[in-house]
């Protein structure tokens, strides 16, 4: 009995252990998040995981229109928006459709934030849908007839509250909950309005505006902190704010960084040509891109250049970087990796050779792939390995090994206990059989 117990509590002790990494290896997996444009509400722009130094396609989905929405990666699932009036499901691994849900207009980029898919719309509502099934959890409609009245700009989600851009030359917060208005900044009197994404930090919520403006205003309140007046208007271009600096590209071809505090301007660089990307910055080095066909790596603290790459074709697609990788996408139809040191050249992926299709989706890198979007309509997954995880991948393979000597601990707990068990049956036997001999002795002798 005594055997049976400890056998049953070594077996627990290892299937616990086994369970307590089987969740630790999972939670690693899962952990590597792009859940909003630029990654976070900062706006950096850093990517978790492997770098892909050797492109391969592991799948591609074909929607029904451009893809000029950025992909969002949570919990396996690829969000993204499409021309075709729809946001899509997409699982991460294989690139199955999940779900799908008709905005009614095309998709600015995704925000998922607790199990909620938050989404501006070409027909001038934000929407909230479970991140799940795709049911729509509420949707807030912005004001129409300014312009095309359509939302690009993409949703920062922060403590229970949405922040976006929309054409009526409004910035909103919406209650994350139900939609309900929290407050809403009349960005100046523009013809596009706010295309640019809010970053937001540290209680300030930072965006650029049609008017040429960018813009500091209390997240809580909506309250305008300060503006910075460019020399033409910023539309695509979102501000990333790191390390008390906000950095932001202008039509008037400058990259700007200007104290996030004041809005004083702290330097500019001029590039060839409009600036409507928005910037990574990692370890010093802002990387953005130009519709000069350039991508630049620019020194953060004086704007210095650092290194230029022409590509070939206007850039209005946002870099990514991960482990000193930099990943961008250019209208001349390719994905281009760069060493971001020194800007050599690693690779370059084409998606779509087609003239008149362009990239300007920006990619989300996520655990060593690369997911973006392409006006030929697809959806791409690039990487080195299999998205779903190789077998032999460094995870598995503590995996397999923790699992392995946790079922020979079992075995070898078993073959000891019936080994016990043996052993005590012949002392048993043995114990009688010496018991009858006496017992026969004592009968002969009386």
């Amino acid at each position: 009995m005594k055997g049976t117990l400890a056998i049953a509590f070594i077996a627990i002790l290892c299937l616990s252990m086994f369970s307590a990494l089987a969740l630790k290896v999972n939670a690693q997996q899962s952990s590597g998040n792009w859940s909003m444009f630029r990654a976070d509400p900062s706006h950096d722009g850093v990517g978790t995981g492997n770098p892909v130094l050797t492109p391969t396609l592991l799948w591609k989905y074909t929607t029904g229109g451009n893809v000029e929405s950025s992909p969002a990666v949570v919990n396996g699932v690829v969000y993204v928006g499409s021309d075709d009036g729809n946001v899509y499901a997409l699982d991460a691994a294989t690139g199955d459709k999940l779900w799908s849900y008709p905005t009614g207009g095309g998709a600015s980029s995704p925000a998922v934030v607790n199990g909620v898919v938050y989404v501006g719309s070409g027909n001038a509502n934000v929407y909230a849908l479970n991140a799940t099934n795709g049911i729509q959890l509420w949707n807030y409609t912005t004001h129409t007839g300014y312009g095309d009245s359509g939302i690009t700009s993409s949703p920062a989600v922060v403590g229970g509250v949405v922040y976006i851009g929309a054409a009526d030359l409004n910035v909103y917060a919406l209650n994350a909950t139900n939609g309900d208005k929290l407050w809403s900044y009349f960005a100046g009197s523009s013809t596009l309005g706010v295309l640019s994404s809010p970053a937001v930090i540290n209680g300030v919520v930072y965006v650029g505006s049609d008017d040429g403006n960018v813009y500091a205003l209390d997240a809580a309140t909506g309250d305008k902190l300060w503006n910075y007046t460019t020399g033409a208007s910023i539309q695509k271009s979102s501000p990333a704010v790191v390390n008390g600096v906000v950095y932001v590209g202008s039509d008037d071809g400058n990259v700007y960084a200007l104290d996030a505090a004041t809005g004083d301007k702290l330097w500019s660089y001029p590039t060839g040509g409009k600036v409507e990307t928005s910037p990574a910055v990692e370890n010093g080095v802002v990387y953005i891109g130009s519709v000069d066909n350039y991508v630049f790596g620019l020194n953060a603290t004086n704007g210095d250049k650092l290194w230029s790459y022409p590509t070939g074709g206007d850039v209005f697609s946002s870099p990514a970087i991960v482990s000193n990788v930099v990943y961008v996408g250019s209208w001349d139809g390719n994905v281009y990796a760069f060493n971001a040191t020194n800007g050599d050249k690693l690779w370059n992926y084409t998606v779509n050779n087609t003239p008149g299709h362009f990239i300007y989706s920006s990619p989300a890198a996520v655990n060593g792939v690369i997911y973006i979007g392409s006006d030929d309509h697809n959806v791409y997954a690039l990487g080195t390995s299999p998205a779903s995880s190789p077998l032999l991948s460094s995870s598995n393979i503590v995996f397999i090994i923790a699992g392995v000597i946790a079922v020979v601990i079992i075995i070898a707990a078993l073959v000891f206990l019936v080994f016990q068990k043996r052993l005590k049956t012949k002392n048993q036997q043995t114990t009688l059989q010496n018991s009858a001999s006496v017992f026969s002795i004592q009968l002969s002798q009386g």
